[in-house]
């Protein structure tokens, strides 16, 4: 239920001290090297992406509608702070508008939340994105901003579980071909250690029933 904007849980699970976000590396059967980052993955939860306005608001008419937007363009800048991983998220809203005579200001809420491990909201913040409409125009368009701050110790893995997971294991190791995360411990080590930052509008249930039936 989630578009993610960065590498996939699977694909960004390996620690290496050495190796480059991305980088390949080839040695002896080692494999595919990926960079784990304390860094949470940015997405947009499915179905809150856009939002539509109608007007009267009870109608689901496509006559009636009267606003619609969309959240596009997700970025996000990551750093250290101190003991904790501060991550901006930036994205645009960009609105159309039915009816365009006067001018008119649009706030549309949105949401960041914080989910460790996939299913654990451990954190959520709700502001507003504000669209003005000049008289004339149909479009508008603002950049909004949200900000997640996630202790340091909480997103790193414990040692013994990165000593399990970054062990090179050679052609014909009794070991070679097993996943080791498909131990169950290092699979719920790295679970807690993954967090997730998630923009989205904060929907009505009627306006999310709206999105996931249209």
């Amino acid at each position: 239920m989630i578009r993610k904007l960065a590498l996939p849980l699977a694909a960004a699970l390996i620690v290496s001290g050495c190796a480059r976000t991305g980088e390949i590396e080839v040695d002896g059967g080692v494999g595919i090297t990926a960079v784990r980052t304390a860094c949470p993955i940015v997405g947009v939860p499915a179905g809150t992406g856009d939002v539509t306005l109608f007007d009267p608001p009870a109608s689901r008419d496509a006559a009636a509608i009267d606003v619609t937007a969309t959240i596009t363009n997700v970025r996000v800048n990551c750093g250290d702070v101190g003991n904790d991983v501060v991550s901006t998220v930036t994205f645009d809203v960009q609105a159309r508008r039915a009816r365009t005579d006067a001018a008119r200001t649009v706030a549309l809420p949105y949401f960041i939340a914080i989910v460790r491990g996939g299913t654990n909201v451990t954190a959520k913040r709700i502001e507003q994105a504000t669209l003005n409409f000049p008289a004339g125009e149909a479009r508008a368009s603002v950049q909004a901003t949200a900000t997640s701050v996630i202790s340091r110790s909480a997103a790193t893995l414990p040692q013994e579980v990165r000593e399990q997971l970054t062990r090179r294991r050679r052609a014909g190791q009794e070991d070679a071909a097993i996943d080791p995360l498909s131990a169950p411990g290092v699979r719920a080590a790295v679970a807690r250690a993954t967090f997730e930052a998630l923009v989205g509008f904060q929907l009505t249930d009627d306006q999310l029933r709206y999105n996931l039936t249209r």
